[in-house]
């Protein structure tokens, strides 16, 4: 079994962070680096279990960008040019709820107690702030989630997990369509994880089984013929059809850290299969046939187009790839069926 490999991230980083896209293999440096990303790899870096030391050197350049990132108010800024100038205003959009998602994983997970201690004084900063962004607050409960196993009796971390159930809003009363917005969107799975992960945290079984009636009907809708056809960056309404393009590895990533979460919290392995779905469609099993990672370089393609694999590499879809992977069943644990990312690489000739 291939198991997530920090080999692109390594070429695509320097002493700031990680660049936020790529040319092929190639990063593109005038473009700089986004918060955004830089919240993903302290996620990835925290929760890998083989902690090289390249991995933890990772985790605490993450950090510190992140903690650059905020204000004193814990609001955040996204975007920082290739000498290091942060640029924008501190907002409460997705980078605000992305940092916060990985300050409280690192505050529980971070394999030093310095770096458990700092992860956990940014959190408090920023888990006050509230968005009025469904998404950017799915992804900041994720982080109290964490905070919560870690300290029951975190008030912040509880108060903003009760904010996020009223965030989400109630499900739909509509069976055809239970979502609670007319149109799915992006990292769309992140709202069912987040009712989850409230419900078990807040002792609310009705909030927890709300989030696995949405995961369970988005998985539904985003399997085809045995395989995942995640929605594409157009999104997509009641009547549109699959497959559509572009998908985007980001969307199959939120889908398995949503699965797997269903599976711990549940404890029923049929949760599996959407695990193993987000790995296979890396491996190839999506509409087109095509691998979507470069086995040489370990990158993971920028998104899935009705003609094969977009061949850039950015940061972000090659986190998508190794957070997916970090779900693979590791030596001693067992293989799941057929998910293993061999396997002939796409060409596009």
């Amino acid at each position: 079994m291939t198991l997530a490999s920090f080999g692109h991230v390594v070429s695509m980083s320097d002493r700031i962070g990680m660049f936020e896209h790529a040319d092929h293999v190639e990063p593109r440096r005038e473009h700089g680096y986004c918060t955004d990303d830089m919240a993903r790899l302290l996620i990835v870096a925290v929760r890998e279990p083989d902690r090289s030391q390249v991995v933890r050197e990772f985790g605490r350049t993450a950090l510190r960008f992140l903690a650059s990132s905020q204000s004193t108010t814990g609001r955040t800024r996204n975007r920082r040019s290739e000498n290091g100038r942060w640029h924008g205003r501190h907002g409460v959009e997705d980078c605000w709820g992305r940092s916060v998602w990985a300050f409280g994983t690192a505050a529980r997970r971070a394999p030093e107690a310095w770096m458990r201690a700092s992860a956990m004084s940014y959190f408090n900063h920023g888990v006050g702030q509230r968005s009025p962004h469904r998404r950017a607050m799915a992804f900041a409960a994720l982080g109290a989630a964490e905070v919560a196993l870690h300290d029951p009796r975190h008030f912040r971390a509880r108060s903003l997990l009760a904010d996020v159930v009223t965030a989400i809003g109630p499900l739909s009363t509509e069976s055809d369509w239970p979502w609670p917005e007319a149109r799915l969107s992006y990292a769309n799975a992140a709202l069912p994880e987040a009712l989850i992960a409230a419900g078990d945290a807040l002792g609310r079984p009705d909030v927890t089984e709300d989030g696995l009636t949405l995961l369970r009907w988005l998985l539904d809708r985003e399997t085809l013929d045995g395989h995942l056809s995640p929605t594409p960056v157009g999104g997509a309404g009641r009547g549109d059809g699959s497959p559509r393009f572009d998908q985007q590895p980001i969307e199959v990533a939120a889908l398995a850290d949503a699965c797997a979460r269903a599976q711990t919290i549940t404890g029923d392995d049929a949760w599996r299969r959407g695990v193993d779905l987000a790995i296979r469609w890396f491996a190839g099993e999506n509409d087109c046939g095509a691998v979507m990672w470069d086995p040489e370089t370990s990158g993971g393609y920028d998104g899935l187009t009705s003609t094969g694999p977009n061949l850039n590499q950015g940061a972000e879809s090659t986190l998508a790839l190794i957070s997916t992977l970090q779900h693979a069943p590791r030596a001693g644990e067992g293989e799941p069926r057929a998910a293993s990312l061999t396997g002939p690489n796409w060409s596009a000739g």
